[in-house]
């Protein structure tokens, strides 16, 4: 056993559950990409205004959770705590904004970095996969990307999720909701560190889950009755796209999210099946984040997904996911039949077959332990008698046939069976 460990609050993915993983991160980025959303990866440290800029002084994530460190050259930087300020910084640091018709359509896929309390479903070290279309204003981008994750969660086989959907206005209409809340905040018996962070957004007053705080909610001024008629229209066209696309949603006008950037549209992916961290992922609008961090206007919108509560929601649902073994042949070479079978199982994976042989001079009976473990459908077995007559034997691990096929064309030969 090693004398180090993981640190507190990550975990290490391995085979075979981080298959898991790969399938969900394949699975939620395969809408995106026919839908001509392309890859985009950034650092996984920034400058730490990006973030206390972007994401927003008054939430937890710059108050208390990122992790930061300050270079010899005395640059601070920060883990990157979410993904979109940071493809943002990307895509206006490369113009890709100039470069093209807008929207530009981007995806991504991560580690990311939070100083959270471990639990189940809440990591210092998660993974999730984002999708940002910047650079336009209009409701059909916002209500596409709420349909692809939909689509995304299906395809994997969820069912139990809901699509929590609300609006916060702009800033036009905003500001005068900000100052009611803030009036009636001022009235209630609210800790020092709640009541300055009421000072600086008080939205994110309302997403505060401690029931204490909830309480003292109740009768609290509603964004709804607050947005203009231009803030209103665009939102009902999104509900209307999304129902007509058949996507369930509930409107749910407390859902305020945990980052300042967000206008307009807002939405939140949750799962029964998680506890209390039952968010899987969620998103929305930013058109003014662009601004906040040194560019132009670029109105914006997107989302990310969690791949560890996605494959949590997975396995609270009892989903087995359809995943491939990673091998297709596994080759058993006996006596001085080693290098005949290497060269085999060297043109099986230039033929596109996956195959993997035993190693470390084991007898059948330890080599085919090796075959079953790897999960192969076939077994090619051979020792020197066989080379001497030009074959092979071809087991098929499900039924235990076995039969002599000739050497040269053993590689067609599984082609065809696989195929």
């Amino acid at each position: 056993m090693s004398t180090f460990k993981a640190p507190k609050g990550t975990y290490d993915l391995i085979p075979p559950y981080s298959a898991k993983y790969l399938a969900v991160r394949d699975a939620i980025s395969a809408p995106l990409r026919k839908a001509g959303y392309g890859y985009i990866e950034t650092p996984g440290f920034e400058d730490v205004n990006l973030f206390a800029r972007g994401v927003g002084e008054s939430t937890d994530i710059v108050t208390k959770e990122m992790f930061t460190l300050t270079t010899k050259g005395g640059t601070n930087l920060a883990l990157r705590p979410e993904g979109t300020a940071s493809v943002l910084r990307a895509a206006l640091e490369a113009s890709l904004h100039k470069k093209g018709n807008l929207p530009v359509k981007l995806w991504y896929s991560g580690s990311y970095y939070r100083y959270e309390r471990p639990q189940a479903g809440r990591y210092r070290h998660f993974s999730q996969v984002g999708a940002e279309a910047i650079g336009a204003e209009d409701p059909a981008l916002d209500a596409e990307l709420i349909i692809l994750a939909d689509q995304a969660y299906r395809t994997l086989g969820l069912r139990d999720f809901r699509i929590l959907l609300n609006s916060l206005g702009d800033k036009e209409c905003r500001p005068v909701y900000r100052e009611a809340l803030q009036a009636f905040l001022r009235g209630l018996d609210l800790d020092e560190e709640t009541v300055r962070r009421a000072e600086i957004n008080p939205l994110r007053v309302l997403d505060d889950k401690r029931a204490e705080v909830q309480k003292q909610l109740v009768g609290a001024p509603m964004l709804r009755d607050y947005l203009c008629d231009a803030c209103k229209a665009y939102h009902e066209e999104v509900r209307a796209l999304i129902t007509a696309a058949g996507v369930a949603f509930e409107d749910d006008e407390k859902l305020v999210r945990g980052l300042d950037y967000y206008t307009r549209t807002t939405f939140e992916f949750v799962h029964g099946g998680l506890g209390s961290q039952s968010a899987v992922g969620g998103g929305g609008r930013y058109d003014g984040l662009s601004e906040m961090i040194g560019g132009p206007a670029l109105p914006s919108v997107g989302w990310a997904l969690g791949v560890d509560r996605t494959v949590l929601a997975l396995e609270a649902e009892g989903v087995e996911l359809d995943i491939p073994a990673a091998t297709s042949v596994f080759a058993v070479a006996l006596g001085e039949a080693k290098p005949v079978l290497f060269g085999l199982v060297t043109e099986l994976r230039k033929a596109g077959v996956a195959a993997d042989i035993s190693y470390g001079g084991k007898g059948l009976k330890g080599a085919m332990k090796d075959a079953n473990r790897s999960g192969a459908r076939f077994a090619v077995i051979a020792g020197d008698r066989d080379l001497a007559e030009g074959v092979v034997q071809l087991k098929d691990m499900e039924s235990g046939e076995q039969s002599a096929v000739a050497l040269a064309e053993v590689v067609e030969v599984l082609r065809a069976k696989l195929a």
